[in-house]
């Protein structure tokens, strides 16, 4: 029988869980000290090393996002770029996480370090509203995976079920998703009422998914 968990390994539990349901990949160290509060991320690993000898979670070494659940299927969820190349993520179904396996159409052999800062997957561009910043239906948006962006940058946001590419802009809790194409107008959201993820920034273009990458 598992031994029960203590209440501060539930915590670190419940927010690994939370993390991979709403992002689709497990959280960093340095990510779950900053959430639980503690001091560095060393004592995240610890908490880590009990969970895994309580057989609540499997723990990968070497990788910095190597968590998983034992429950979960092996394939469900992309958390690494694979030795393969970067993945290619299709039509996003909505609500799922965007590097769930379903999505992934194949992979593009480039080292994630061809870009910077690193790529952690391509996006296939779908439309013309971001035309006017060289991004054109069919290129392969290469994406850093995070939820830090400033201002004017282009990013991966989810806003409710739908995952958009524009350029982001906050002033205070309203957030304006432009489009680079004046035949589109621009997404307004304001984040006292509506949920907002940033699932990553664009960090380069592949034209037409051929191989030609830009910076």
């Amino acid at each position: 029988m598992t031994r029960p968990l203590t209440s501060r390994q539930q915590n670190v539990f419940d927010f690994i869980v939370k993390t991979m349901h709403e992002l689709g990949y497990p959280p960093t160290r340095a990510e779950i000290a900053r959430a639980l509060g503690f001091r560095s991320p060393n004592a995240a690993e610890e908490h880590l090393r009990a969970l895994e000898r309580k057989g609540v979670i499997r723990v990968i070494r070497g990788t910095s996002r190597g968590i998983r659940l034992p429950a979960q299927e092996a394939d469900s969820v992309v958390s690494e770029p694979s030795a393969e190349g970067l993945p290619i993520i299709g039509e996003v179904a909505a609500g799922s996480p965007i590097l769930a396996a379903e999505h992934i159409d194949r992979y593009c052999p480039l080292p994630p370090d061809f870009f910077t800062p690193r790529a952690d997957y391509l996006l296939k561009v779908r439309g013309l509203s971001m035309k006017d910043a060289g991004i054109l239906e069919g290129d392969l948006l290469a994406v850093h995976r995070t939820d830090r962006v400033r201002d004017g940058q282009i990013v991966v946001a989810r806003l409710e079920d739908d995952v958009t590419v524009k350029r982001f802009h906050r002033q205070g809790h309203r957030v304006v998703l432009e489009a680079e194409n004046i035949d589109f107008a621009p997404i307004e959201v304001d984040l006292r009422h509506q949920a907002l993820e940033i699932e990553g920034i664009g960090v380069g273009v592949i034209r037409g998914g051929n191989g030609q990458a830009l910076g």
